[in-house]
């Protein structure tokens, strides 16, 4: 017979524990605010991870664009400004034009 015991008022009915084992009060707003946290934790993640992907991009397009266009804008221009000056002939003027095009 069963008289007293665990069904009678015990962990099987609420009796120790409210209601139940997990209890459905504070246990189950806590399941949802950890789940936000975790989901905000991994967009924060996921925000960090695009902007380091950005930033070494940009950091390498801005170091290498520069250079390029400029230099070969300088050189250029350099040269003409030599051959309007008379610092160089023809002959001088038409092997370096052509060495700076073939770059």
């Amino acid at each position: 017979m069963m008289d007293g015991g665990m069904m009678d008022g015990g962990m099987m009915d609420g009796g120790m524990m409210g209601d139940g084992m997990m209890g459905d009060g504070m246990m189950g707003a806590m399941g949802i605010w950890g789940i936000l946290a975790i989901l905000t934790l991994l967009a924060v993640l996921v925000v960090a991870v695009l902007a380091s992907i950005w930033l070494v991009r940009k950091l390498r397009e801005d170091g290498r664009t520069p250079t390029t266009t400029v230099g070969a804008e300088s050189a250029h221009e350099a040269l003409r400004r030599r051959y309007a000056a008379g610092e160089i002939d023809d002959d001088e003027y038409e092997h370096r034009l052509a060495a700076l095009n073939r770059r």
